[in-house]
């Protein structure tokens, strides 16, 4: 019986790392995405 629910809470365990490393992937993703968007238009605005 304890395995069974050791197993269960490593799954669900590893199933949040997983979520949470996307999570974090997005948003860093975003940020770049973001900070190059910035100087597209401070470069646009200086000419």
């Amino acid at each position: 019986m304890k395995k069974k629910t050791n197993a269960k809470r490593e799954a669900y365990a590893k199933k949040e790392e997983e979520k949470g490393k996307k999570i974090v992937g997005w948003i860093f993703g975003g940020l770049i995405a973001l900070a190059v968007i910035y100087l597209i238009w401070t470069f646009s605005m200086m000419a």
